[in-house]
């Protein structure tokens, strides 16, 4: 059934800083028809500012089009933008993207009926303005306790990426090596040219991305995900 306007406003709207569970969160997101980004992070709500171009648009298209060609060139795996993900009762985050193994490949997330993710998908980016950002701070503790196996910081005013990898129950920084590249461990051949990406060279960054697709270890992958 349709709600009327005089039903939506009989529902309080979401405010930064509301302190509220997923449900009375979703509730109230849900009457807010023209809201397209907020966030519950540790049971405080977050509503994003306007987005601008150079510090989170161009970042965040560079991210995008570097997994998207992973995406397509590995059957199995999903790339969401900016997808609502249902983690606890205190966490439903909207990461920048998300990189999953779908569920029928032996993912640990799923969808639900009404078309969320649920679960802890097997990568989060999120792109950042400065290491001040909340997420190197509650964000990333909520992805941490919730078994998020690798998850991206992009900190755009302090030219830094941060890749973190779960070990041990705790996020440890996945090594860059002598080339420069950073070599995801829980999808093979997603690599990335970290400077390159810093300097806006996307032709170098999809290059390094191209070696990782062509070696045996996606191949591998690959085959692992087509058996379920």
């Amino acid at each position: 059934m349709v709600k009327t306007p005089a039903q939506y406003r009989l529902i309080p709207p979401l405010e930064n800083g509301d302190r509220l569970t997923r449900y009375e969160f979703e509730r109230r997101y849900n009457a807010m028809p023209p809201l397209k980004h907020a966030e519950l992070i540790e049971g405080i709500v977050y509503m994003a500012a306007a987005l601008r171009f150079r510090s989170h648009g161009q970042p965040h298209a560079s991210l995008m089009t570097w997994l998207g060609n992973y995406m397509v060139t590995t059957p199995g795996v999903a790339l969401g933008d900016a997808p609502t993900v249902r983690l606890d009762l205190d966490n439903e985050p909207q990461p920048d993207a998300v990189l999953l193994i779908e569920s029928e490949c032996g993912g640990r997330s799923r969808l639900s009926e009404d078309d969320y993710i649920e679960g802890a998908p097997e990568l989060v980016v999120e792109i950042a303005a400065s290491s001040a950002a909340i997420d190197l701070g509650d964000k990333k503790r909520a992805y941490r306790r919730n078994g998020i196996p690798e998850y991206i910081v992009w900190q755009v005013f302090d030219r830094r990426v941060d890749w973190f990898c779960l070990q041990d129950g705790d996020y440890i920084s996945l090594p860059t090596d002598a080339d420069g590249t950073i070599r995801s461990r829980v999808f093979p051949g997603l690599w990335l040219a970290v400077e390159d990406l810093l300097a806006g060279d996307m032709v170098k960054v999809l290059a390094v991305l191209q070696a990782g697709l062509a070696a045996a270890e996606h191949d591998v992958f690959v085959q692992q995900l087509s058996q379920g």
